[in-house]
C-alpha cells in the first residue's frame, strides 16, 4: 500500500502519513485480537523444562559418540578397562631365562648337563611305563598285558642266571666227582624246568591276548620271545618296571 501511494502522481504527503497511521493500527487491532484469544496448544513450563533437558542430554550423547567415533575405528573391540573389568598381575618369580654361556667350556658343561637330565627323565618315564618313554619293542597294550602276565607269577626262567652260575662253579675240576655229578643233573634240571615254564607261559599269553585283542594283527611268536626275555631277568631289573604284584590277576 505504501509503495503504490508512493508511485502514484498527485498524492501528497498527508495522504501518506494517514495511509501509514491506519496501516499501523490494524497491526495493533489484530495484535490485540490474536493476544486475547487463548491458546488451545501452550505447553506448560514443566514440559518445557523437560524438554531442555532432554535436549541438553541428547546433545552430549551425540558429542560422547562424535568422539568416541573420530578416536577409534569402526572395528575397535573395547578392552577389559572399557568394560570395567580388572586384568589381574602377573606374580613375581616366573621364569629366568639362562644368561649365555661365557665361553666353549662352559657352553659344554651345559650341554652335558642337559643331556643327563633328559636321560634320567627318559629313564624316569620308562620305569613308569609312559608310552612316550618306551622303546618301540615295549609299545603297545598288548605288550603291557604280556608284561603284566610275566611280573604276577613266579618264573622258573628267573633263577635260570643264577643256577648256571652254581652249575659253572660245582662242574669245575677243582670239585669232588659226586659235586660235578650232581651239578649236571642239576644243569639239566634246571633247563628242563625253563622249558617247560616257558611252554605254559606262552600257551597262558595265547589265550589272553586272543580274548582281549582279537582283531590283533602281531605274530603270536613276538609275544612269547618278549615274555621268556623278560621272565629271565631279575624282578627289580625288569623295565619297564613291574605295576602288579606277585599273584595279581591279570
Amino acid at each position: 500500500m505504501i509503495d503504490g501511494l508512493l508511485r502514484r502522481p498527485g498524492r501528497d504527503r498527508g495522504d501518506l502519513e494517514g495511509a501509514t497511521h491506519n496501516n499501523s493500527w490494524v497491526g495493533q487491532q489484530r495484535s490485540v485480537t490474536l493476544h486475547g484469544v487463548p491458546s488451545l496448544f501452550r505447553r506448560k513450563s514443566a514440559d518445557l523444562v523437560t524438554d531442555s533437558l532432554d535436549e541438553a542430554n541428547a546433545a552430549e550423547s551425540d558429542g560422547a559418540v562424535a568422539t568416541v567415533a573420530g578416536s577409534r575405528t569402526r572395528g575397535y573391540t573395547p578392552s577389559k578397562k572399557d568394560l570395567g573389568k580388572i586384568t589381574p598381575k602377573r606374580k613375581a618369580g616366573g621364569r629366568i631365562a639362562e644368561p649365555p654361556p661365557a665361553n666353549r667350556r662352559e657352553a659344554t658343561r651345559r650341554m652335558r648337563q642337559k643331556q643327563r637330565e633328559a636321560r634320567a627323565e627318559a629313564r624316569a618315564g620308562m620305569m613308569a611305563g609312559k608310552e612316550e618313554y618306551l622303546l618301540p619293542r615295549d609299545k603297545g597294550p598288548e605288550k603291557a598285558v604280556v608284561r603284566d602276565l610275566v611280573d604276577a607269577r613266579r618264573n622258573v626262567a628267573t633263577y635260570f642266571l643264577p643256577g648256571a652260575l652254581i652249575v659253572l662253579l660245582g662242574s669245575s675240576a677243582a670239585m669232588p666227582p659226586q659235586v660235578r655229578v650232581g651239578a649236571n643233573l642239576f644243569w639239566f634240571l634246571l633247563a628242563l624246568g625253563v622249558v617247560v615254564d616257558s611252554v605254559l607261559l606262552s600257551r597262558r599269553i595265547k589265550k589272553v591276548i586272543g580274548e582281549r585283542f582279537p582283531q590283533s594283527t602281531t605274530r603270536p611268536r613276538s609275544h612269547y620271545w618278549y615274555a621268556i626275555m623278560r621272565s629271565l631277568s631279575f624282578r627289580r631289573m625288569r623295565m619297564p618296571a613291574p605295576r602288579v604284584k606277585l599273584g595279581d590277576k591279570v
